[in-house]
């Protein structure tokens, strides 16, 4: 048996439990772990309100590490007393938990579990973000919305790596202190901002995890040819819009990815957290501490998230 958030059906924060629920030997290809960090996610939100449709009951959260402690008959390169952290496989929201093999990768010296698990979710969408779904060029103009946010401070300092102009676009003041760490301009949302970037402009990409409330003016904003990168929600849906207004002589794209597809493979797995490994040790992206919730304060967690409340990442701890 094992302690775990479940969720018997879709709603606000309240239908996080806190339960005691069986866990199974590991099968054949899976690695059983014993947690000390999990990731929270906005993902997890979208799951448990029913946004992203998850059969229930489910255990949310798709971001972890800790130690293994009992591996499958097939699995031959991970072994038991091993410090590993995942991203992807639902489920995380537990002190123990089993999941597949291929989707672990081994932590090296340096990075703790705590760490691991508030960066690898984030860490590798920043990663495929800026290197492989519109991968940013040196000189570039690039807005990054949520810029105060898990995601947003990694992924505006991964692109000044690449020796981008980052404009960093966040909802307060308070948050907009942070982002100018990162950032080469900052603009706040709750007023003209889409003027305020014009300013600022050409901006050749935008990545936006926001949605409904800034898709029409990331659109706004691109040059000619630009990139709008849409791979969060954190407003809302996307609106149906017209695809004949990002063509004639803007001639604009846009993408709408995850993190799933570009790690679809061991190969690109591996690949991409060996890129975020590096560019965490070499301090080229540096992350605070985050903030800790104990695994039966998920719901906290949650509203905090949901209410535009934190900065950085957040955590769970077993």
């Amino acid at each position: 048996m094992t302690l775990a958030i479940r969720v018997h059906r879709a709603g606000d924060a309240s239908v996080l439990k806190l339960e005691e629920v069986a866990l199974a030997a590991p099968g054949a290809e899976e690695v059983q772990l014993a947690q000390r960090a999990i990731g929270i996610n906005f993902v997890d939100v979208y799951n448990r309100s029913g946004l992203y449709s998850v059969p229930t009951p489910f255990t949310p959260g798709q971001e972890g590490a800790g130690v293994v402690t009992a591996v499958g008959s097939a699995v031959s390169d991970l072994k038991v007393g091993q410090r590993v952290a995942y991203a992807g496989p639902i489920g995380a929201y537990a002190a123990a938990r089993n999941l597949p093999a291929a989707k672990v990768v081994p932590l090296p010296d340096g990075i703790d579990e705590v760490l691991a698990a508030s960066v690898m979710l984030k860490g590798m969408t920043a990663e495929y973000l800026v290197r492989r779904c519109r991968p940013v060029k040196s000189g570039e103009t690039v807005l990054v919305h949520a810029a105060a946010g898990g995601v947003g401070t990694m992924l505006t300092q991964w692109a000044r790596s690449l020796s981008a102009r980052v404009i960093g676009a966040v909802g307060s003041e308070e948050k907009a202190v942070l982002a100018r760490r990162y950032c080469d301009a900052v603009v706040l949302t709750g007023g003209d901002w889409v003027t305020e970037v014009k300013k600022l402009g050409p901006v050749h990409a935008v990545y936006d995890s926001v949605g409904k409330d800034t898709f029409q003016g990331s659109l706004d904003v691109l040059a000619p040819r630009g990139t709008l990168v849409s791979f969060g929600q954190s407003s809302g849906k996307v609106p149906p819009f017209d695809l004949l207004s990002i063509g004639g002589p803007r001639s604009l794209f846009v993408t709408r990815p995850s993190m799933h597809a570009y790690t679809a493979t061991r190969e690109e797995l591996r690949e991409s957290a060996a890129a975020l490994f590096t560019v965490l040790r070499e301090k080229t992206v540096v992350v605070d501490a985050p903030r800790t919730f104990a695994l039966a304060q998920a719901a906290e967690a949650h509203r905090a998230l949901e209410g535009r409340k934190t900065t950085g990442a957040l955590v769970l701890l077993p």
